[in-house]
C-alpha cells in the first residue's frame, strides 16, 4: 500500500489527511505527480482530500504546484463541488507568484461565478480577483466583469470579495 493509500485509509479526519499529504509533498517523501496519480484512480472523497493537499502546496511552496497547472486548470469545472472549490484556490494561491500562468485560467473560472454552489462562487470570487490584483493585463478585462457579477451576486460574502478588489484595483 502506498504512503497516499495509507494515509488516505486511515482512520484520521479528513482535515489531518490532507496535512498528511500536504506534509509529505513538502518534506520530498512523495512527489506532487505521485498525488496526481493518485488524484486520477480515487475515489471523489480521495480526489478531493489530494485536490485540497494541493491547494495546501500551493500556498506554503507555490513553485511545487506551478508546472501541474495545466492539471489544475483542466479540473476547474468537475463535477464535484469540493473539486472546483479547491482547483480554484489553487489557482488563487499561485497568482502572486505566477500571475501569467493563471491568467488561462480566467475563462473557466468565469463560468464558476454562475455556479449554484455558493463555495465554489466564493472561491472562484477569490481566485479572479487574485488574478486581477496581480496581472496588470487582466485587469482591465476583469474590473468591469466584477461589477457586473457583484450586482447579480445574491451573497454577501462572494459579492465582498468584488467590491474589496473593485476597491484596490480602481485606485
Amino acid at each position: 500500500m502506498s504512503t497516499i493509500e495509507q494515509i488516505l485509509k486511515s482512520r484520521n479526519k479528513p482535515k489531518e489527511k490532507v496535512d498528511a499529504l500536504a506534509k509529505e509533498v513538502k518534506e520530498n517523501r512523495i512527489s506532487i505527480e505521485q498525488l496526481i496519480d493518485y488524484f486520477e484512480v480515487g475515489s471523489v472523497s480521495e480526489k478531493g482530500s489530494c485536490v485540497e493537499a494541493i491547494e495546501r502546496i500551493a500556498r506554503d511552496k507555490p513553485e511545487i504546484v506551478v508546472s501541474h497547472i495545466d492539471f489544475i486548470i483542466d479540473h476547474i469545472n468537475d463535477q464535484a463541488p469540493k473539486i472546483k472549490w479547491e482547483t480554484a484556490r489553487v489557482i488563487g494561491n499561485l497568482s502572486q507568484k505566477y500571475p501569467n500562468e493563471v491568467a488561462k485560467a480566467v475563462p473557466k473560472l468565469l463560468l464558476d461565478t454562475k455556479d449554484a454552489g455558493t463555495v465554489v462562487r466564493w472561491s472562484a470570487a477569490f481566485a479572479l480577483t487574485e488574478i486581477a490584483k496581480n496581472n496588470l493585463k487582466l485587469q482591465k478585462e476583469l474590473v468591469p466583469r466584477f461589477k457586473e457579477i457583484a450586482e447579480k451576486e445574491k451573497n454577501n460574502g462572494v459579492k465582498n470579495l468584488y467590491i474589496k478588489a473593485l476597491k484596490i484595483l480602481e485606485k
